[in-house]
């Protein structure tokens, strides 16, 4: 009997870039193998200044490289087909017939970045509300905000406009990995990356292209838009050993294939936290988001899968406001004379917060404020004497997470909407005991926890 295919699920992170393997026939597919590898990719620019938050894509490929290299050979010579997801939101431009090279490595043939820009993240603080505010109004159900690949454009049409001269394509960072390796001529994008470009009407699957371009936008960089979950091409080449041939989906977004891996009834709320946060619950088949979105609307409605929608609180704060904190505490220490490594400072802040079951102090965990509320920051209130320990402020601190998520998407709407069980994934929730304390002493409902490969699992799936 021949060895059953496996399909490849590929998740380009924030922070770190995973893989899994499938195995078997939907829908008894099992995770064969896992690899997880950080990118270490932050980057600056002197355009963009302290506002901006850029990725150095040929470390993000590097990592890629190196994830695949771990997985075993025999299975990766089986893939039949590949799913790949990745942060929604930023934008990656390059040269399309110089978008990369291939070349020999241990594992097989593999490419290597060229000309291909840095990554501006879905963090990007670049455009100010000042900034998007002269911006043309968009035609779409999403209010436009900072670090989305359209706003970005306008950012440098405006204030750099050599910058965009060399490139000729553009696209999310999984977007461009797609249209390596299937040596597309014009990237091929989904639904629900398009979306979170801004300036994409779902109704009608289109860009704005009429508002763009009376706005000089350069519309030449838009990548065509295709449905999620349809095939963008067939890899070109073997690579690490998956044979030429293989086919490759349309690039999804992160979120919704976490949400895929996991969300089987309609009653399942779902609760993502990773860099950033996401809780969200399915609408009913047929529902169609409103012409026009409320800016001051902390719910965000994502196109799913076969033209369903989302409800989302999406929330700019999740692990990087715990990265934050042990980012703090290690330059105190610093400050101080010593030297701490910072995964030792995490180890230690979840053992301390795990011997302290509550804190009275609240903390409003914003530092990197909220699309629907730009201007808000963090603050600490409640302070008392009694709760200045380590272990008080990570508690509070976490629970300060789950809290900001559910003012956004309050329990009683999940409550009213018939929800009847929480499904946790993402690796900050993976990693970390005490956010998941949090999440059983707030929300009314059994809660079950996913893995920390999720999205990757997900984009498989969907093949």
């Amino acid at each position: 009997r021949p060895a059953p295919a496996c399909v490849l699920g590929i998740d380009l992170g924030t922070t770190s870039v995973k893989a899994a393997l499938l195995v078997g026939a939907e829908p008894g597919q099992v995770v064969a193998e896992s690899c997880s590898r950080e990118t270490q990719a932050h980057t600056s620019s002197l355009e963009a200044g302290p506002q901006g938050m850029e990725q150095n894509v040929r470390r993000i490929i590097k990592a890629l490289n190196e994830c695949l290299a771990a997985l075993p050979q025999q299975q990766l010579q089986r893939v039949t087909h590949i799913g790949i997801s990745g942060q929604m939101h930023g934008i990656v431009f390059w040269k399309r017939d110089n978008g990369c090279k291939w070349s020999e490595c241990g594992t097989g043939p593999a490419f290597e970045p060229e000309e291909v820009s840095h990554l501006i993240t879905w963090q990007d603080g670049r455009c100010s509300p000042t900034f998007l505010s002269s911006l043309p109004l968009p035609q779409s159900h999403i209010s436009l905000a900072t670090g989305f690949g359209c706003a970005t454009v306008y950012w440098y049409l405006k204030k750099s406009p050599d910058f965009l001269k060399p490139y000729d394509a553009a696209g999310t960072i999984h977007d461009y990995v797609v249209a390596m390796l299937c040596d597309l001529k014009k990237p091929v994008m989904s639904i629900q990356n398009a979306a979170s470009w801004g300036y994409f009407n779902s109704r009608n699957k289109s860009w704005n292209t009429d508002i763009l371009k009376e706005s000089g936008f350069p519309v030449h960089l838009l990548p065509e838009v295709g449905d999620a979950g349809s095939i963008a091409g067939s890899t070109v080449c073997a690579w690490h050993g998956i044979p030429k041939g293989a086919k490759v989906g349309i690039a999804l977004g992160d979120f919704q294939c976490s949400v895929y891996s996991c969300l089987t009834e309609r009653t399942d709320a779902v609760l993502n936290i990773s860099t950033s946060a996401q809780l969200t619950i399915s609408m009913p088949p047929g529902f169609q988001p409103p012409e026009t979105p409320d800016p001051s609307s902390a719910v965000t409605y994502f196109p799913y899968f076969n033209g369903d929608y989302l409800a989302v609180a999406a929330s700019l704060n999740g692990g990087n406001v715990l990265a934050t904190f042990v980012d703090m505490v290690a330059h105190w220490a610093e400050e101080l004379g010593f030297h701490v490594q910072e995964s030792a400072i995490y180890t230690k802040i979840i053992e301390a917060a795990l011997a302290q079951n509550n804190s009275k102090l609240s903390i409003h965990p914003t530092v990197f404020g909220e699309r629907h509320l730009p201007e808000q920051l963090a603050s600490v209130t409640n302070i008392a004497v009694s709760d200045l320990s380590l272990g008080h402020v990570t508690r509070a601190l976490c629970r300060g997470v789950i809290e900001n998520l559910c003012s956004m998407l309050p329990v009683q709407r999940l409550m009213e909407t018939g929800v009847r069980r929480v499904l946790g994934s993402g690796s900050a929730l993976a990693r970390n005991k005490v956010l998941r304390q949090e999440v059983e002493r707030i929300f009314p409902f059994p809660v079950v926890y996913g893995k920390d490969v999720d999205a990757a699992v997900g984009a498989a799936m969907v093949m």
